[in-house]
């Protein structure tokens, strides 16, 4: 069953989302390079999102979820960093939702909600990164109005 937009709420995250967003984040792991370990990966993102959750949330940022009837079926984070040329820009951590919400403008209303987060902190710039073999991804970010800045290279070292 899939969700209908106008069901879903875009809302900061609460404690009670936890293990939703936990979940969700074992979806980052789609174009994963194989030389990267992709349980690490899981693992990084839930340390990181792990940080926005208790009375004091540890992390700096934001993470807004997409709740549909009491069901988390969404979540990005976002927070600000220092590129490396002097300006403070705001980035996107995790994007992520639920398969059964794929295609239904979630991705759109959650960035929609990083963008205005960003927008409230006086920065100009929201960057994000994703798998160069996450060509679903890719697509999506370019549909939006996401352009390439930059694309890294790697080489497996015997």
């Amino acid at each position: 069953m899939s969700v209908e937009q106008r069901n879903v709420q875009i809302r900061p995250v609460r404690e009670e989302d936890r293990d939703a967003v936990m979940e969700l984040a074992s979806q980052l792991t789609e174009g994963v390079a194989e030389w990267r370990d992709p349980g690490a990966v899981v693992e990084a993102a839930r340390q990181w999102l792990a940080g926005f959750f208790g009375p004091a949330p540890e992390q700096p940022g934001a993470v807004f979820v997409a709740a549909a009837g009491g069901e988390v079926v969404g979540v990005v984070s976002v927070n600000t960093h220092r590129h490396f040329t002097g300006p403070v820009e705001a980035y996107v951590g995790e994007l992520v939702v639920a398969p059964r919400a794929v295609r239904t403008g979630l991705g759109r209303r959650l960035l929609g909600a990083a963008e205005d987060w960003a927008r409230r902190q006086g920065v100009r710039h929201l960057t994000l990164e994703t798998a160069a073999g996450n060509t679903t991804a890719r697509r999506f970010y370019a549909a939006v109005g996401y352009r390439e800045e930059a694309v890294r290279f790697t080489r497996v070292l015997d």
